[in-house]
């Protein structure tokens, strides 16, 4: 198997790392100082059982490394369509491109068994170029519950978690993905292949559309956000909005909405990826993760009053990070 992580950030890198000591035939595309730190000296990984060097195949120029047997995207959504040309050199006729990232992903009404089949996303696939680019037949989708942090350039330390969840979109279990959850779980992770991998998607996206802009506009970590009564409120009325929409794309959520807020909660004082990324003047995730909710809304005719406005309230914060 040869398999690329395209976008060798915190997670892209400890997921390289892993499968490269598994004895994977794993490249990582990846840029800066952490690819030069990468190509000097390897890549080290930090968990609570000490480190571990590795050597992945890094480049900056995918056009090096061939077709691939797997394209594992890490990128934040929102830098996927600018991607897409990098990727070309990586795909064969049989190469699949697996969305390792937060929130519905750009495929989503691919193969989905509803009206909506084949219908695109303005909201995360602008213009359909992704969906033209890549095609929707190569996707597999995958939910990343890992949580890592580069602590210094070629240095990943892992924080928690380690289940990649992949599906097809269609919710067959075919040689591909049994093929990928294979090489996964060879390298630590617990991969199950999934049939319903929707649902995976909505069950953690239910926490990103709420907690995450809630903590930009707050500055609050999650046990903050949670102890405060009306903001824990707020929260759980988008998260009941999103529910609504998800039900009416047949989506099944396995708990309620009080104890998907709990298992929120129960991070403590952990500042949500778009808080961190607030503080690092990085682009927020608006799109995949709060905007493609409300568009989904008024797809299926589900109203959402409070999700638009911390939608527009965030968006608005975002335009001023920009411009400061």
């Amino acid at each position: 198997m040869k398999l690329c992580i395209f976008g060798a950030g915190a997670i892209g890198s400890w997921i390289g790392g892993r499968l490269a000591a598994a004895g994977v035939d794993v490249s990582l595309v990846a840029r800066g100082a952490h690819l030069d730190a990468i190509r000097e000296r390897g890549l080290v990984l930090v968990d609570g059982e000490g480190r571990t060097a590795t050597r992945p195949r890094a480049t900056a120029d995918p056009a090096q490394l061939g077709a691939q047997d797997h394209v594992l995207v890490t990128l934040k959504a929102h830098s996927v369509s600018g991607a897409v040309d990098a990727m070309a050199p990586l795909l064969g006729p049989e190469t699949s491109i697996v969305t390792a990232q937060n929130g519905i992903p750009w495929w989503y009404f691919h193969a989905h068994p509803g009206e909506w089949e084949g219908r695109r996303l303005e909201s995360v696939d602008p213009g359909g170029r992704i969906w033209d680019a890549l095609g929707p037949a190569r996707a597999i989708g995958c939910v990343v519950y890992p949580s890592c942090e580069v602590v210094e350039p070629g240095v990943v330390r892992h924080l928690d978690g380690d289940r990649l969840m992949v599906g097809e979109p269609d919710g067959s279990v075919t040689p591909r993905t049994t093929a990928l959850a294979a090489a996964l779980e060879a390298a630590g992770f617990r991969a199950p292949v999934r049939r319903r991998v929707r649902d995976d998607i909505w069950l953690k996206l239910w926490g990103n559309v709420s907690f995450n802009p809630v903590s930009v506009l707050t500055l609050a970590t999650l046990a903050r956000i949670g102890s405060h009564l009306p903001t824990r409120a707020v929260v759980r009325r988008m998260m009941e909005e999103a529910r609504e929409v998800g039900l009416r794309l047949g989506v099944r959520f396995p708990v309620d909405v009080d104890t998907r807020i709990d298992w929120g909660l129960a991070a403590g004082e952990h500042k949500t990826s778009m808080l961190q990324d607030l503080e690092r003047g990085r682009r927020l995730e608006i799109e995949a993760l709060v905007a493609v909710v409300t568009e989904l809304g008024r797809l299926v005719g589900v109203a959402t009053p409070m999700i638009d406005a911390v939608l527009a309230l965030v968006e608005l914060r975002a335009r001023a990070m920009d411009r400061s």
